[in-house]
């Protein structure tokens, strides 16, 4: 049945455009400001996409972009889904499958997240070298597969270390404060308590978010390269420097710190 989801929706999009994409590119929270320096060819709505879920997050676009970047053939999804949108992981993920079938060979992902780790402030970069899954669903639940990936597959190598270190070589030839780190993924859409903060902290994680996992668990599934970059939005610990925040809050760190990421994002097209 997702098998034939998939190849429903990708029936659609090659009705629409031919475009043949090496890349795809997931853009966050307040990041969509990328969008305007894609050479756009093709842009589809996700409403008219069979099968795809539409956002209900107000800072994301909700549309498919084909087109180029840093002279690259991509993809961009403006606008994610979210588990605490209401939606099921099969449908957070469905537009990961998309992706993979459309062509591309490498994933880049964005998001914003709260820093639970004293070295790593508000507007610092952090390159994705692994994560704790702590959300209540797997995307791969159920009956798999075999044609979409395997039953088991292993998570040792699920971020791309080529790619996190040439991100770490650009953010340093330009003085951008930046960090690998762990992203720790939880449900939301609640910001976490000062002891859940302190608790994350504990068990490994760098950065906390709502996002991503899910779907580089499924990138993972499909043998599909991963680079995720994520940008702090707000400082967590130690819990004593906490202070209250806001989505507009988020989205207004995330624009002013958007420039770094994106000029990160397109020497790392220009050098892959």
């Amino acid at each position: 049945m997702l098998f034939e989801q998939i190849q429903e929706a990708i029936d659609f999009i090659r009705s629409q455009t031919d475009f043949k994409p090496d890349f795809g590119i997931i853009l966050g929270t307040g990041l969509g400001g990328l969008v305007d320096e894609i050479e756009i060819t093709h842009s589809i709505s996700y409403k008219d996409i069979p099968h795809f879920p539409e956002s209900t997050v107000e800072s994301h676009q909700g549309r498919l972009i084909f087109g180029h970047l840093a002279q690259k053939p991509i993809v961009a999804m403006a606008g994610r889904f979210h588990y605490y949108e209401g939606y099921s992981m099969k449908q957070v993920t469905f537009p990961i499958r998309v992706l993979k079938f459309l062509g591309v060979k490498k994933l880049l992902i964005s998001n914003v997240s709260g820093s639970t780790n004293a070295n790593m402030y508000a507007g610092d970069l952090v390159f994705i070298k692994d994560h704790i899954n702590l959300q209540p669903e797997n995307p791969l639940r159920g009956v798999n597969d075999e044609r979409l990936g395997p039953r088991f597959p292993d998570m040792l190598k699920t971020y791309d270390r080529e790619m996190i270190e040439l991100a770490v070589q650009i953010a340093g030839d330009h003085n951008i404060r930046a960090h690998e780190g762990v992203y720790v993924g939880l449900q939301g859409p609640n910001l976490e308590t000062p002891a859940e903060y302190q608790y994350l902290h504990r068990i490994g994680g760098d950065v906390v978010g709502m996002s991503t996992v899910p779907e580089v668990i499924v990138a993972r599934h499909m043998s599909l390269p991963v680079f995720v970059v994520s940008v702090v939005s707000n400082h967590c610990y130690p819990p004593e420097i906490i202070r209250e925040t806001t989505l507009e809050a988020v989205i207004e760190l995330a624009k002013i710190a958007e420039p770094k990421m994106r000029l990160v994002v397109k020497e790392l097209l220009q050098k892959i």
